[in-house]
């Protein structure tokens, strides 16, 4: 006999009946099988198919051979239950042993590398952390759950992850998982739009560790939780807002993250939140002329909130190429960092973009 590991530890490739139990045990008290339906009323044969596994120990089977073999009857009803849940084990693992090839559409490797799944080298080990890592019972579980999730037919994602919804799902089954925990309001659309100057003033901290924790709390006041999580290779995607029962989660990945870009996501997934419909799943550019401009006008607003465009004009006429120095004293006089304005001024070609790169620090947000 051989065992394997599971998720919750080692697991037997085999099933122990009850009847065989029992069986070896009338053999060591030396008992008849006849000799055991004699005490406890039942006929023969249902002793008989007890030991061979073709009748179960019932609770009130459990009983008689309390009385009559001296065991407690939780003894025979907790073997019938293993029995049972093992059996169903052994039918569920070769069931999903056809469902291995499923394993190949997630990143399970770095996945692990983050901590979301436990690490092994057994791919039934990693079946089974996967589908607890979703909260699914089976793959095919999991293609109803995240199809309607995902909302397929109208998804919003870029170019570069439009065919691969598993990627996607598992990087926002991440940020359900944290965000389940953390303590928020209900939504309040009016609180969230009056906190955004308030959140527009941290953008002129440059330690995560300074202003992360303030940004999650005056979110979650207005009933929005940000969760920071790691991007896994191709995923693509700055960050998403799906809004799930009386809250939006604001979730930002780590995609190309530097402060300027931080930012521009933040106020970006702002609009969306604000402004859009909240059924919907914005994930890029879009393909339907609606979609498209959703996402121009989400671009057009954390352009315009991170910089007043009245400024940016003013700024330009005197300064139509400027210089860091120049750069620094604008960000200063209208309240934002100037990483922030080196991104801008790069995207509109005011700016090259090989010049000013020490103001656009790169951070790891999924540890924030």
């Amino acid at each position: 006999m051989s065992s394997i590991k599971s998720a919750k530890g080692f697991d037997p490739d085999y099933a122990v009946a009850p009847g065989e139990v029992l069986g070896e045990y009338l053999e060591y008290s030396g008992i008849t099988q006849a000799a055991l339906a004699a005490r406890t009323g039942l006929a023969p044969k249902t002793i008989n198919e007890i030991v061979k596994a073709k009748a179960s120990i019932t609770a009130e089977t459990a009983l008689r051979f309390e009385r009559t073999l001296g065991r407690p009857a939780h003894f025979w009803g907790n073997l019938e239950r293993r029995y049972r849940e093992d059996v169903a084990r052994l039918a569920d693992r070769m069931r999903l042993e056809r469902h291995l090839p499923w394993l190949e559409r997630f990143p399970v490797n770095e996945m692990a590398k983050l901590g979301w799944i436990e690490k092994s080298k057994n791919p039934m080990f990693l079946l089974d952390a996967l589908l607890r890592f979703f909260g699914v019972s089976s793959p095919e579980t999991w293609e109803t759950v995240w199809k309607s999730k995902l909302r397929l037919a109208d998804f919003r994602k870029t170019e570069r992850n439009a065919e691969n919804p598993a990627l996607i799902s598992a990087w926002l089954r991440r940020g359900e998982i944290l965000a389940k925990d953390i303590p928020y309001s209900a939504f309040d659309k009016r609180k969230f739009g009056e906190s955004l100057p308030e959140i527009r003033k941290l953008t002129t901290v440059e330690s995560p560790e300074a202003f992360v924790p303030r940004l999650k709390a005056v979110c979650a006041a207005a009933g929005v939780t940000v969760v920071f999580v790691d991007t896994l290779p191709g995923l693509g995607i700055y960050g998403v807002s799906p809004h799930y029962g009386d809250r939006y989660v604001m979730q930002l990945s780590s995609y190309r993250k530097s402060h300027d870009q931080l930012w521009f996501t933040f106020f970006h997934e702002a609009c969306h939140i604000l402004f859009h419909p909240r059924k919907e799943l914005h994930f890029g550019a879009g393909h339907t002329e609606s979609q498209k401009a959703r996402e121009a006008e989400a671009d057009s607003f954390a352009r315009d909130r991170l910089i007043p465009p009245v400024e940016l004009r003013h700024f330009l006429r005197t300064s139509p190429f400027p210089k860091l120095d120049e750069i620094a004293r604008f960000a200063d006089r209208i309240g934002t960092a100037p990483g922030i304005v080196v991104g801008r001024l790069q995207h509109d070609k005011r700016l090259s973009m090989k010049v000013g790169h020490h103001l656009k620090a790169p951070f790891r947000w999924d540890r924030a």
